[in-house]
């Protein structure tokens, strides 16, 4: 990190992130067969796959497969108020019931964890990266499912690169106590490049 106090005011982020998360109530257990039905029949596969692979090659798309009830249930939930900010998402996001929002995150979180295949240029670099990284989202990038740090490791390259540029600029805002934002405002093109094969390759 080249500024010395960024590592300071990262494990401040991180802090406050677990405080806030902490706080937050554990939502309801949704039902997978029921989410399997509504994820079809409210398109989210059509974007993010039946596999919750997602499809298309151009980053746009999460994937969601293994991903964590709780973080995909916050994820459009903030989507739904604002929080997050997507113009597609957004729409979609508000015509579904609260139960189906728990159905739809139980059906994806009950999936076989996501698969990257990219390979970082230089491994020895991109771990130092990943080392600002592992206290939140773990040793091999699958979060905490207790704080509901979300799977990355595996997660589509171009999705991992849009979303650390967007965290870095500012116009994602929504992790809490703004750790991303704080964990990604001194990372360089280069950094975000390494880390996003990084990742995908885990």
């Amino acid at each position: 990190m080249k500024n010395p106090n960024h590592a300071a005011r990262l494990g401040v982020a991180f802090v406050v992130a677990l405080a806030v998360l902490g706080a937050q109530a554990a939502p309801p257990r949704g039902d997978v067969a029921a989410g399997r039905i509504r994820s079809e029949s409210e398109r989210c596969q059509e974007c993010h796959g039946a596999d919750g692979n997602g499809n298309g090659e151009d980053g746009k798309f999460a994937r969601l497969a293994g991903q964590y009830p709780a973080y995909i249930a916050k994820q459009l939930q903030d989507f739904r108020s604002g929080a997050r900010r997507h113009d597609y998402m957004m729409v979609m996001a508000r015509s579904l019931e609260e139960a189906d929002i728990v159905d739809i995150a139980a059906y994806y979180g009950s999936l076989p964890t996501m698969r990257g295949e990219s390979v970082p240029a230089d491994e020895v670099v991109a771990r130092r990266l990943f080392a600002a990284c592992a206290g939140c989202h773990g040793a091999q990038g699958k979060g905490n499912r207790d704080a509901a740090f979300p799977v990355i490791g595996g997660q589509d390259v171009k999705y991992l690169r849009n979303q650390l540029l967007a965290w870095r600029s500012g116009e994602r805002r929504n992790s809490p106590g703004g750790a991303m934002n704080e964990a990604a405002k001194n990372l360089t093109d280069a950094d975000i490049e390494m880390l996003a094969h990084y990742l995908s390759a885990m």
